[in-house]
Parts: structure tokens; C-alpha cells; sequence
């Protein structure tokens, strides 16, 4: 997402829909390292920042994906594709992506298949192709009339997919809307889903589901979690002169309504929602001695837009990857975060 202050208030309460159903076990890692009960920070890294690699800009990072051969996918809504190795995530490689007509997109989604294909959305349409491995383009999905950009539909430009994942049996894709469309209520965003049922057939459209973000904040990722059922849901706003708030929840979609036939969704009583647990508001983690490059409630944090999954502990926690899009801004940085989670149970 280009930098777009979505004028966050950082004191607002925090509306959680669920809760914790067993206390976390203590992590493993020193307690000035916790950022909630369930969340702790591992490191960061700034080594990224406004560098070059094969005369590319390294940054604009959108999304996040651990690739086939173990190495990281970094998508960055400038159409770059990049790909990064090693614990210090050095670039490997990088691949421009285009629409069928050449031109670039707004790329804030990515999924690698286990062919190593590509799917990628782009906030433009907005929409999901899949590339090959080298950017050819190889198809396209649907998208609802009603999730398309006005005058086409009744979503917002700069406001529509944000998010993709795909659950770990490779059946059920999940992109998620930044913004509400037109109709919905304020901070109500739709979650579509697709279904295909083998890596053999091609997704169709499936369900639909509301999510509720908190005050003034947007969905800037999603990504999958092991059960299948449940979603990480990373939330972002920007207050100017403040910084960055971003909170990252548990979200499940399991008693959820399906809202593909419903018109408007303005909270309605009988239209149940996805259901979210807070797991941690970032800024409540150790600030580890980072910088920042303008206010920030915690000098950590910055426009962090990706996560991805990179692997499990012995003990079932996981761990997690994010990063934050620097926008090309002198005032951003491209910086990278390892957390540790550990999730409550289905």
C-alpha cells in the first residue's frame, strides 16, 4: 500500500471478539523479549534498507513467502519479485511482474504453489494471476462484480486486496479487502475465498466473510495458520506525528457467516463475523535499540505490511517473518522482524 495515513488513534481501545482459552506457556527467550503473554521478538534487521540489487530498488515490501527451496519471496508492490537467502536475507534474484498488457500492478498478495507457481494479487482491478517462476503470467482467477474498483464495483482504490494466503492442504485461497466497500459499514472488510478441489482443478469462488478491523486501522496481511481453519491477521494505521500502530490477531473464520449474497453488511445481529483474538499490539514489544526514522509510539515499528510463516518449533510455536514497506521514503525503513507465537488451541 502507498503511504496513506489511515489516521490511527494509538490510545483507542481495542475491541477483541474472543479471547484467550489457556494461558500461554512461558517462551523461551529472555522476558525482555515478550511482547504479550503469546508473542515475543526474536531480532530485526535494517540491512535491506534503501539498497540496490541488479540496479533494483530493495524495498516497497508488500508480502512475504517461504519458497519452495527454503529461500524467502518478497513481493514489493512496485512489481518486483525478489528472492532472498540465508539469515541475513540477502537477494538472490528478482523478477519484474507485469498485467497482460505490460503494465505494472499494485502487488500486495502473494502464495508460491507447490509447483512453484506464483499467485499474486494487485490492488489495481483488483485481482489474482498466476505467474510462473521466470514472471510469465498463467492465469487468472475471478473476483466478485461487487470487490471490483468503482465505477466497475463498490470497492475503493487503494482499499481492495491487501492480503492472500492458501491453507496448508493447498484447497482454500483467502484474499483479504484493506478498506470496506461501499454499503458496508466503516471498518467492516470482506475476506473472499476460492476452493479448488485438487492441485489438478482451478479455484472457484466460495464463501465470503466480514471481518471487523479495529478503529480506523486496515488489514495489511493475512496468512495461514497449520489448522487450516485460521487465520494470522496483521491490522495497520498511521497517525501523522504519532507513527505506526500495528496489531497482529488470530482470526477465525470456522462459525463465521458466509456474506457473498448479502448486499450491504452494516453489523447486522444475525450476520456473524469473523471471530478475532488480539495476540499482540507491536508496540508493546522491546524496542531491541532500533531506530526510527521519524515518531513512533515504539522506535520498532514502521508501515509493516508482510508476514509469512517460516517454519515451527519442537513445542508447536511458531515462527514468524514480517516486514515493513518503506514506501522509497526517506522516512521509512525497510526493516525485517523474527517473532515467536505461540497460538491458543482451536
Amino acid at each position: 500500500m502507498r503511504l496513506r495515513p489511515l489516521l490511527a488513534s494509538v490510545t483507542a481501545a481495542v475491541a477483541v471478539a474472543g479471547c484467550l482459552t489457556a494461558a500461554a506457556p512461558a517462551l523461551a527467550r529472555p522476558a525482555d523479549r515478550d511482547c504479550s503473554p503469546r508473542v515475543g521478538i526474536d531480532s530485526y534487521s535494517d540491512a535491506l534498507d534503501k539498497t540496490r540489487f541488479q540496479d533494483t530498488f530493495v524495498g516497497n515490501f508488500s508480502a512475504l513467502a517461504v519458497d519452495r527451496d527454503g529461500q524467502i519471496a518478497a513481493l514489493s508492490d512496485r512489481s518486483e519479485l525478489f528472492r532472498l537467502r540465508g539469515a541475513g536475507l540477502r537477494p538472490s534474484g528478482v523478477v519484474h511482474l507485469a498485467d497482460e498488457s505490460g503494465a505494472p500492478l499494485d502487488s500486495e498478495g502473494l502464495v508460491v504453489e507447490r509447483d512453484g507457481s506464483r499467485l499474486v494479487a494487485s490492488e489495481t482491478e483488483p485481482s489474482v494471476r498466476r505467474y510462473s517462476r521466470d514472471g510469465k503470467i498463467l492465469g487468472r482467477l475471478p473476483v466478485p462484480d461487487a470487490l471490483q474498483v468503482a465505477p466497475a464495483g463498490r470497492a475503493t482504490r487503494n482499499a481492495t486486496f491487501e492480503g492472500l494466503t492458501l491453507d496448508s492442504g493447498g484447497r482454500r485461497l483467502v484474499a483479504a479487502m484493506e478498506g470496506a466497500i461501499s454499503g458496508d459499514a466503516a471498518g467492516i472488510v470482506r475476506l473472499q475465498s476460492w476452493h479448488r478441489d485438487s492441485p489438478r482443478h482451478g479455484f472457484r469462488p466460495a464463501a465470503q466473510y466480514g471481518y471487523r478491523t479495529d478503529t480506523a486501522l486496515g488489514v495489511s496481511e493475512i496468512t495461514a495458520t497449520r489448522d487450516g481453519r485460521r487465520l494470522l491477521v496483521l491490522e495497520r494505521g498511521f497517525t501523522a506525528g504519532v507513527g505506526n500502530t500495528v496489531r497482529l490477531y488470530l482470526a477465525d473464520t470456522a462459525r463465521a457467516r458466509d456474506v457473498s449474497g448479502i448486499e450491504n453488511l452494516t453489523g447486522q445481529p444475525d450476520v456473524r463475523l469473523v471471530a478475532k483474538t488480539l495476540l499482540a499490539d507491536l508496540a508493546d514489544c522491546p524496542s531491541l535499540g532500533a531506530p526510527a526514522k521519524q515518531p513512533q509510539p515504539n522506535p520498532l515499528l514502521d508501515n509493516i505490511e508482510a508476514l509469512t510463516v517460516t517454519g515451527h518449533t519442537r513445542d508447536g510455536r511458531l515462527r514468524l517473518l514480517l516486514a515493513s514497506d518503506d514506501n522509497e521514503n526517506a522516512a521509512q525503513i525497510t526493516r525485517f522482524y523474527r517473532l515467536t507465537v505461540w497460538l491458543p488451541r482451536p
